[in-house]
């Protein structure tokens, strides 16, 4: 087996105690594998047989993916993944040499704080994601609509009548519902109908796209709880860059699947990784990311917690994050 598919194998057995091992392993599989990485990794003066713990590798910038095709080995892409880009910003650009393993790793973030895609219609209302080519969301979406073998489960573009019309009929059912959708487009659904989802999950994945003034995470679940008469609103934390998503139980705090982790960074010195309870820069190491680049330096604030958890508090710039556009509060 040769070590990108033993990789893969492991992923999903990873557990507290060899999260470290296997990161470690896959940081120097792709130091030497990954010609942009080694470069990068080599003008930082590092060799990658002397790193020894998870905070002290190297993380790539993601402005990289602007810039750069990420690739450990040699293989064909089966897709490839953009980010929309806003006036001016060059888009990140992901190639994916499995789709079946993204949309699989999806299933699998999503079920294990949620359970089964089966148990749930979904309600997709991504007007700004569907307008435009290779986001993963969609991807992501589209995936979960069919597997939840749902006649109800959708994409929604402008029809809000039919919205919530069909939202209103699974009210009652045997399955759960889940409404998923981009920021703006929540507010004006809550606006403009205040439809009663109190049957419903609601799912906010960022993005105002220049259509709103952004505002804080909190303002806006304040705004959305009264609105559709819910309990809390649910996020999900995830980008073109990533292959994994983390997810909110409905607060402020995003829990990552076991092969996912965050270290916060120190904003005036990147090498300083590791912060606690402190205001800083967000790097993220995602296992699943084994044919690209593992570990990121994102342009996303926010603060790291004992437990694993964290929050996002804004970001450095304009950069295309879901689940991360609010500003700090």
């Amino acid at each position: 087996m040769n070590t990108s598919k033993r990789f893969t194998r492991e992923l999903h057995s990873v557990n507290e105690e060899s999260f470290a091992d296997i990161a470690l392993q896959l940081f120097r599989f792709q130091a030497e594998n990954n010609a942009i990485y080694h470069h990068y990794v080599s003008s930082l003066g590092v060799n990658p047989n002397e790193v020894s713990t998870v905070s002290d590798i190297p993380f790539l910038p993601i402005s990289f993916f602007r810039t750069h095709r990420l690739k450990t080995g040699a293989w064909d892409s089966e897709t490839i993944f953009t980010s929309s880009g806003t006036t001016g910003h060059i888009p990140g650009v992901h190639e994916i040499k499995s789709l079946e393993f993204y949309l699989n790793n999806a299933q699998r973030c999503f079920e294990l704080f949620f359970g089964d895609l089966t148990d749930y219609h979904f309600f997709a209302l991504l007007p700004s994601y569907l307008e435009r080519q290779g986001s993963s969301l969609v991807v992501m979406m589209d995936y979960f609509v069919k597997k939840s073998h749902s006649t109800f489960s959708a994409f929604y573009l402008h029809d809000y009548d039919k919205l919530v019309s069909d939202i209103e009929k699974t009210r009652g059912g045997g399955k759960k519902t889940v409404l998923w959708g981009v920021t703006f487009a929540l507010l004006d659904l809550a606006e403009r109908y205040k439809p009663d989802l109190s049957h419903c999950l609601v799912f906010e994945t960022g993005g105002m796209k220049g259509r709103r003034r952004e505002i804080t995470r909190q303002e806006l679940h304040s705004v959305l709880t009264e609105a559709f008469r819910v309990d809390k609103i649910y996020s999900e934390y995830g980008m073109t860059e990533l292959l994994s998503q983390a997810y909110t139980r409905g607060g402020n705090a995003f829990f990552t699947p076991p092969w996912m982790r965050i270290l916060v960074r120190d904003i005036t010195d990147p090498m300083e990784k590791g912060l606690l309870n402190k205001t800083g820069g967000i790097n993220v190491v995602d296992l699943a990311n084994i044919d690209s680049v593992a570990f990121i330096e994102t342009e996303d604030i926010g603060k790291a917690y004992e437990d694993g958890s964290f929050e996002v508090l804004g970001r450095f710039d304009n950069s295309e994050v879901r689940g991360c556009n609010l500003l700090v509060e």
